[in-house]
């Protein structure tokens, strides 16, 4: 049985972390083996706050160790990374990536290097970012950062769309061989704005701002978690990007519509496989 290792966060209610990522990976043909970096009993968005612990990075090895001693890694054909919660936990990541490619040397590594954003500052405990920039995501095939993650990864800011490329030209000469920025808030306010970089070129993917009187929380994983089904579909990186882009518009536009902030994936299902707007994306030409 073949499937993707996800190590994420973990809410008992709602969708964030492995809660807003394995569903859509199943749905879209996967097995996921989620492994939780924390459980919390909501995310952390919630004015009344939550409850919950981040387990150690120890804890995961453990897991990792047991997947290898039943002899599956050789079946993972992916890793998928995203809210870490603790540095410890990142040195357990670089392990097992290097671990599940001895074990199967044609399995990709991608990482959402949750750190934080413009808005909120950093999120993560001490440590975190700085294990993510030099040591984990130079070791990833594809990185899915937002814009704030970019610029703290290849050291330079982000201010239009010319910085952007610049930036994932960068972000390619330092490991990954694909760059997909889940949110570049600096190229417009009319639109929202992703982009994708490989070697191929630069690609952008807008889409209408949607309102909601709470931002939805988990919306990063989700689109790391589309993008991976893609590629291990053996879609092409730009079909990848657009599809991600397309279905997560489709989940948000139907959290929109029943006023829900919790990310309405279940409800929103059918459009993950097969989304019914479609948002072309553009090569960027200098």
């Amino acid at each position: 049985m073949k499937g993707i290792l996800s190590i994420q966060s973990h809410v008992v209610y709602g969708h964030a972390g492995n809660s807003s990522a394995v569903f859509p990976m199943q749905r879209m043909g996967f097995e996921v083996w989620p492994l939780h970096t924390v459980q919390f009993s909501n995310h952390t968005q919630y004015k009344e706050g939550w409850t919950g612990k981040a387990f150690s990075g120890d804890d995961i090895s453990e897991l990792v160790a047991g997947i290898e001693g039943i002899d599956q890694l050789k079946n993972c054909e992916a890793v998928l990374t995203g809210y870490q919660g603790s540095a410890s936990q990142c040195l357990a990541i670089i392990d097992t990536v290097k671990k599940v490619k001895q074990h199967n040397p044609n399995a990709i590594y991608i990482c959402d290097p949750v750190m934080g954003d413009p808005e909120k500052g950093c999120i993560v405990a001490d440590g975190i970012a700085e294990y993510l920039i030099n040591d984990v995501m130079p070791i990833a095939d594809a990185i899915v950062p937002n814009q704030f993650e970019l610029s703290q990864f290849v050291g330079m800011e982000i201010h239009n769309l010319n910085d952007a490329v610049a930036a994932c030209k960068k972000a390619l000469t330092m490991g990954p061989k694909m760059v997909l920025v889940k949110h570049l808030h600096s190229i417009s306010d009319e639109k929202f704005t992703m982009m994708l970089a490989t070697a191929e070129g630069c690609f952008l993917a807008q889409r209408p701002h949607l309102k909601f009187d709470k931002q939805p929380v988990g919306v990063g994983d989700l689109i790391s978690s589309l993008f991976t089904a893609g590629l291990l579909k053996g879609w092409a990186p730009e079909q990848a990007f657009e599809h991600a882009h397309n279905a997560c518009y489709a989940v948000l536009k139907e959290t929109s519509r029943r006023g829900e902030w919790e990310l309405q994936t279940i409800a929103a299902q059918d459009e993950i496989v097969a989304p019914s707007e479609v948002f072309p994306i553009s090569a960027i030409t200098e």
